[in-house]
């Protein structure tokens, strides 16, 4: 049994698109390598120091180690602004990078002062160093050009190769200390702002899709549009002038007038008859099509799609009102869920059409019934006398379930 917290833990997830899941997950990642450079570099290898060395080693090495965690806090607190600066969202606070640079600053001089007592080996206060460097670098690596962070990181090797040649001025040390630095800048750069412009990417992907979508409901609406105006324009403009010229008749006193107003009679029903016939082609969706094309766009996107349909001897109604609950359906595993599989079944029995639709990625709240394409479907099964039952499902309800039940019985004494 899943408990609350992890109960609120999986709505929260689901509630996401699949672009805001990866920077959630990319972002979680940064704040873990930050805390993880600061333990595996600086504070495990230095306490074998703390707790053999001498008092002025442990009078060194605490505020060290309550400087390094104060930096991943600062970090960990700055990188959500940083990120939404790369990514053009808002601009990053004016001194943003102060509070930063002076911890970065302390913990420099502490480890320069225990390597001056010798507090502790060469390579752990190399690896120290290394450590303190990373949280301002990720964030100064983000909201900085490439060109002018790279400038930077080579003045702050070079300032560090001095400060720290006045403690240690082998040539080891002096290499180690460069070789330190240059590694955590270019790590700085390469895992945090490669990963912003993948990020950057990708969230362009996720716009340049939702313009496509919506491109292609303007381009189905200007359709619409001109099939109306097709049929109706013409037919309009002859009704216009046969009313007029019958009114021009009737003042005269002409018997032609009631022939022209009968012939006004047959366009506007035959307009009638037209308007019906676009509009009905235009609800209708081909079952078999619609089947065949959720299997196809589902299987573009990475989903296993596997349809087994039994579509003979089914109604026109019956096949147009399932069509429009397959693309519906289909819409919503893209959209609002994070699938891998999907099942899609048809069945006749019993004088019943059951078409079911499943798929393990578990919809959000607005696919899963209360949006209004769900409700319109809703609609257009009941003018068949048909149901849709939609939701969760599942031992773990992990699974989304939709499944669209028609009698045949009905739907026969309606068009017989």
């Amino acid at each position: 049994m899943v408990g609350p917290i992890r109960r609120w833990q999986q709505r929260h997830w689901r509630e996401r698109g699949k672009a805001d899941r990866v920077e959630l997950y990319t972002v979680v990642t940064w704040y873990v390598t930050t805390w993880f450079f600061i333990l595996s570099w600086l504070m495990l290898p230095l306490t074998p120091s703390l707790v053999h060395g001498r008092p002025a080693t442990l009078l060194l090495g605490v505020p060290l180690m309550l400087v390094a965690a104060a930096q991943c806090a600062a970090a960990n607190r700055l990188t959500r602004p940083a990120l939404d600066h790369y990514l053009g969202r808002s601009r990053l606070p004016a001194g943003a990078h102060r509070v930063p640079a002076v911890l970065l600053g302390l913990a420099v001089a502490l480890i320069v002062a225990l390597a001056a007592v010798r507090g502790a080996d060469r390579p752990t206060l190399r690896l120290a160093l290394g450590a303190t460097l990373l949280p301002y670098g990720m964030l100064y690596g983000l909201t900085v050009p490439v060109r002018v962070y790279l400038r930077h990181a080579a003045v702050l090797t070079a300032l560090l190769m001095a400060v720290v040649g006045v403690a240690d001025r082998s040539v080891a040390g002096l290499v180690g200390t460069a070789a330190v630095t240059a590694f955590m800048a270019v790590f700085a750069l390469l895992a945090y702002r490669c990963g912003s412009w993948t990020l950057s990417v990708l969230w362009e992907a996720e716009r340049a899709r939702e313009t496509e979508a919506r491109l292609a409901v303007a381009e189905e609406r200007l359709r619409f549009g001109r099939d109306l105006h097709d049929v109706v324009g013409r037919n309009l403009s002859v009704i216009s002038l046969k009313s007029e010229l019958a009114v021009q008749l009737a003042r005269r006193g002409r018997p032609e007038a009631v022939e022209q107003m009968i012939e006004v009679q047959r366009i506007a029903q035959e307009t009638q008859r037209e308007v019906r016939a676009v509009v009905r082609g235009y609800r209708e969706a081909d079952l078999a099509a619609e089947l065949a094309g959720a299997q196809g766009v589902l299987a573009a996107a990475g989903i296993d799609c596997q349809v087994r349909a039994e579509t003979g001897g089914l109604p026109a109604e019956v096949r147009s009102a399932l069509g429009w609950v397959v693309r519906e359906a289909a819409t919503n595993v893209l959209r609002h869920g994070d699938a891998s599989r999907c099942q899609v079944g048809l069945t006749v029995r019993e004088g019943r059409a059951v078409l079911t639709v499943e798929n393990d990625g578990a919809v959000s709240a607005d696919g899963s019934g209360s949006g209004s394409g769900l409700a319109g479907l809703r609609e257009r099964l009941a003018a068949v006398g048909g149901t849709l039952e939609a939701g969760h499902a599942g031992p773990d309800r992990d699974r989304f379930r939709l499944v669209a039940d028609i009698p045949l019985t009905t739907v026969r004494g309606v068009t017989s």
